[in-house]
């Protein structure tokens, strides 16, 4: 059975997260109010800043910086873009 949820990014009810993306109160909050679809733009961009900013996602700064991101981007607003990021063409 699909769960709907009131969705922070967008302010809509939609589809929510079959499971939280991850253990602990943060992955219990995005499961509880984000939708599948803000959840799946998140990945997009967090992919991006991996790339752009040349990020080991396993050193602890950069779990840091993807955590503030992250914040920024689900609950926040908006998530910055890197210095000089221009969108693929297209």
């Amino acid at each position: 059975m699909t769960r709907i949820v009131t969705c922070q990014r967008t302010g809509k009810q939609a589809e929510g997260l079959d499971k939280p993306p991850f253990p602990g109160p943060e992955g219990e909050r995005i499961y509880q109010n984000i939708s599948r679809e803000a959840w799946q733009e998140w990945l997009k961009l967090q992919t991006m800043l991996i790339n752009e900013h040349r990020l080991t996602p396993f050193e602890a700064e950069a779990r840091q910086l993807l955590a503030r991101e992250r914040e920024k981007f689900l609950f926040g607003g908006a998530s910055d873009m890197p210095e000089g990021y221009r969108p693929p063409a297209g």
